[in-house]
């Protein structure tokens, strides 16, 4: 008796791993509304405006020398040691790390390489623009100033604007920008907020950037997330391209492709039953076509005396078969008595 080999949890999964890509059909791709922009503009004036007040030397730059001679990490050093560890969040090595294993989990369920591909181009847009203002503007840090009061601007520094606070707002808010309903959006929203905030903090706390710094890097991150519908068309084609590539490179290694994924069959609740009053029994007809009455043919009657004798069943005489029957020619012969 030949039986089918039962499948391993591993061989599910490569399975699993071996169906063909497919965009989640309930899963809205961001686009560039009139309130995206709107918000999208007033980051971009308050980044411009951070910048102007740090180039004029303006009360910005005396706010920033203020909380840099207050020495936050003198003042509560109790919580040093969990501030050292909570500005991890902020780093880009480990935090990329963090959450493109959480995104290629979710690419991997949705069987679209989206989420990583945004991920990717977000992580690419700050690298350039955060990048290129770090070096464009040359800011030296708290602990490398040189003349107190001026803003330390073109000494070759590169601390302006703060990229851990950027890279935590664009981390973890691509979080809040990948989520598949508006409750997740804003609820990673929110604690995307919050951590940013909390990683800006710690960097003032220890001394490493100046409080202009972590503005300026939050303007930068939000811009980056406003920015993204933008390259969604990019990203699309980009996965498109990748899933060709892999055809043609399936085609010459010989690899059958995967069978289509069946769509699943969505199972809709059974309506509660409407209470009816019982309606009246009809009488039941049989399938059963009527018999058509019997007419015993005609014949001759034959008599009594003619039968052959029956014993009943239930009888416990028993049978003469020697007895001729009655009215035969033996009982005729009889001789007759008297005179």
């Amino acid at each position: 008796m030949r039986t089918e080999r039962n499948l391993t949890r591993l061989d599910r999964v490569f399975a699993r791993l071996d169906r063909e890509p497919e965009r989640p059909a309930h899963i809205d791709v961001p686009k560039m509304s009139r309130h995206r922009v709107v918000l999208f503009t007033a980051t971009l004036a308050f980044y411009l405006a951070i910048v102007w007040a740090v180039v004029i030397t303006s009360w910005l730059v005396r706010l920033d020398w203020q909380v840099m001679f207050f020495r936050p990490y003198q003042q509560w050093a109790a919580i040093h040691w969990f501030v050292d560890y909570y500005v991890v969040l902020g780093q880009r090595g480990p935090t990329a790390v963090m959450v493109a294993a959480w995104l290629g989990w979710r690419s991997w369920r949705q069987h679209t390489i989206r989420p990583l591909l945004t991920l990717g181009a977000s992580l690419l847009l700050l690298n350039i623009t955060v990048g290129a203002a770090k070096l464009g503007m040359g800011r030296l840090g708290p602990h490398y100033a040189t003349v107190i009061g001026s803003n330390e601007m073109g000494l070759g520094g590169d601390i302006f604007p703060s990229g851990h606070t950027a890279n935590a707002v664009v981390t973890w808010g691509i979080l809040a920008y990948l989520a598949s309903t508006p409750r997740a959006r804003r609820w990673l929203s929110a604690a995307s907020a919050v951590t940013s905030l909390g990683v800006g903090m710690s960097t003032v706390y220890l001394g490493t950037h100046w409080l202009s710094d972590v503005l300026l890097g939050w303007a930068a991150g939000l811009l980056i997330l406003l920015a993204l519908p933008w390259c969604e068309p990019f990203i699309a084609r980009a996965e498109t391209w990748i899933l060709d590539l892999r055809d043609r490179w399936r085609s010459r290694r010989g690899v059958p492709a995967p069978a289509p994924v069946p769509v699943p069959v969505v199972l809709k609740p059974r309506p509660a039953p409407v209470e009816q009053t019982a309606p009246e029994r009809e009488p039941v007809t049989s399938a059963r076509a009527p018999r058509s009455p019997i007419h015993l043919a005609p014949g001759p009657h034959t008599a009594r005396s003619e039968r052959t004798p029956v014993t009943p069943a239930g009888s416990r005489r028993p049978q003469h078969p020697e007895r001729p029957a009655r009215g035969t020619a033996a009982q005729t012969a009889r001789p007759l008595t008297g005179g």
